[in-house]
């Protein structure tokens, strides 16, 4: 199956195949495929010996998306999905490293797209976008078969560079027909996590598309907004990515959340205690899965498992120790869930049967995660006994305090409840004298450092090392466009940043607000013990 083949299977679908949230339009599957047909036909004039054509989209989740993506999976161009987070100088290296011939983009993103000079820019929005365009008298491209490249969508660069990850036909179709299992062509999908994201495309395009569903777009996510749209469009499926729960969790309680139409929220990255709070809220089952933008290892939930587990070991999935390449014995929990050997149990997850649906990243034949055929995620991760898998964080979240091993991850479900606190980050910064320290921010309306305190006196699944050193109160904290923060800015940061900062300076579990002395005299710390380069190349 390819997405021309499910394209072309909706061609004499009536049924309500698009909409507009943001604009109000419609169209039905016959329409968009049919919109899609002309965007195919003006790709195709495109195409010149040697390769498709690379088109650059610097847009928001507006029904052009929809129509260029269906346009290329019909004519063979390549769609390169640029992200407008990173900034013109971003993107334009992103559009020059993926060869991008020309960019598509709005009115909002000019200077983006002006940064990609001397690429060729056309505006959707203006009158001449059509005749920019113009169409091939014939269609004439061949046939794509699951392995042909539709688009390339980068990483979200959490832990460095974005990289482009080539986006087959099977990339799309396989997760598309899995998920379609959950719908039927009378529910709707509303899809407002950003199209250039694999999450977008895999879990609401293609399952909306495989099972005839209507496709809801809203232009750009709104946490105060999204309820609102649900019932308006009767959406029944709703697609999130990373801290997207927890921003609408955030907005005030009304006695009718419950009275919509939603049964069910599929996403991934979802703090434990944030699926279980929007679920009970908003009347609906939420289904939190394990993904990246590679798609080499699929991990399904498993509701009769364990809370947090993001499923069974299986298919080749294992969780090896990155040192040794051995497989970590299983994890040893306390009464409270609680790991006890994280120094043996956490592992890297590794697809050791090779790639999954990954087909590499565009111009990079060597990736670094695949080693002796064996895909390695970048992801902590430990299984128990009975080979159910919990999230430790990414192989650069994690640390060592005080000889304990753990992941960033383990500290945040610990402290995932804590009262007023809107988003929260954990990470690492270099402790003097070695190792690391726990840091954490915060986003919330009122720290008090003694309530904070007494809050993680005793708390379940907490272990004494994962206690917080530094606390940062922010407005906000770095994000992609996805929602997944920013660590390794935060860290970066580290205790040298213009926002609150709060320590504990001793082992007592009492906090107090830092002062440019108390900076002082922790970076002379680092120089009388040999560690200042710690602070120089993170700060």
């Amino acid at each position: 199956m390819t997405v021309a083949a499910m394209l072309r299977a909706r061609a004499d679908d009536g049924r309500p195949g698009l909409r507009d949230a943001s604009g109000g339009r419609s169209w039905t599957w016959r329409e968009t495929v049919a919109e899609c047909g002309d965007r195919a036909r003006r790709l195709g004039a495109l195409r010149a010996p040697g390769r498709p054509p690379h088109v650059g989209v610097l847009l928001d989740n507006v029904p052009e998306m929809v129509f260029l993506l269906g346009g290329a999976a019909l004519s063979g161009a390549v769609l390169v999905a640029l992200n407008p987070t990173r900034g013109p100088a971003g993107v334009a290296e992103d559009a020059a490293l993926a060869d991008c011939d020309l960019i598509v983009t709005q009115r909002r993103y000019a200077e983006h797209a002006a940064a990609c000079a001397p690429l060729p820019v056309l505006d959707i929005g203006s009158e001449t976008y059509r005749k920019e365009l113009p169409p091939a008298a014939v269609l004439d491209a061949p046939e794509p078969d699951g392995a042909t490249t539709l688009m390339l969508i980068f990483t979200s660069g959490t832990s460095g560079r974005p990289r482009a990850v080539r986006v087959t036909h099977r990339k799309v179709t396989v997760p598309g027909e899995h998920l379609s299992a959950l719908l039927t062509p009378d529910d709707a999908v509303y899809c407002p996590m950003p199209l250039f994201h694999s999450g977008a495309i895999m879990a609401a395009f293609a399952p909306a598309l495989a099972a005839g569903a209507e496709l809801v777009l809203r232009e750009r996510f709104s946490a105060s907004g999204l309820l609102q749209d649900v019932r308006a469009h009767g959406c029944t499926y709703l697609h999130y990515v990373g801290k997207a729960l927890s921003y609408v969790l955030a907005t005030p309680e009304a006695a009718d959340d419950r009275d919509n139409p939603l049964r069910i929220a599929f996403g991934n990255e979802a703090a434990p205690s944030e699926q279980e709070a929007f679920g009970r809220r908003f009347g609906c089952h939420v289904i939190d899965g394990y993904g990246s933008s590679e798609t080499a290892i699929s991990l399904s939930p498993d509701p009769s498992g364990p809370p947090g587990a993001l499923g069974r070991l299986g298919g080749g999935i294992k969780v090896l120790d990155p040192a040794t390449g051995r497989e970590c014995p299983p994890a040893r929990l306390d009464a409270a869930g609680r790991l006890l050997n994280g120094d043996e149990a956490i592992g890297e997850l590794v697809n050791t049967e090779g790639m999954g649906l990954f087909d590499g990243y565009y111009k990079d034949d060597a990736p670094d995660r695949v080693r002796d055929g064996m895909f390695w995620s970048g992801d902590l991760a430990y299984a128990d006994e009975n080979g159910y898998v919990f999230f430790a964080g990414r192989t650069s979240d994690r640390l060592r305090v005080d000889g304990e091993n753990f992941g960033a991850a383990q500290v945040e479900r610990a402290l995932a409840d804590l009262p007023g606190v809107r988003r929260l980050a954990v990470y690492g910064v270099p402790d003097a004298a070695s190792g690391d320290q726990v840091m954490l921010a915060l986003v919330t309306d009122s720290f008090d450092p003694g309530d904070f305190a007494a809050r993680l006196r005793g708390r379940s699944g907490l272990s004494p090392k994962w206690t917080p050193r530094y606390v940062r109160v922010a407005a906000e904290l770095p994000a992609t466009a996805s929602n997944k923060i920013l660590k390794r800015a935060l860290a970066a940061d580290g205790w040298r940043t213009s926002d609150p900062v709060w320590w504990r300076p001793g082992r007592a579990l009492a906090y107090r607000r830092m002062t440019d002395d108390d900076r002082d005299l922790i970076r002379a710390e680092f120089e009388r013990r040999g560690r200042l380069h710690l602070l120089e190349g993170s700060g």
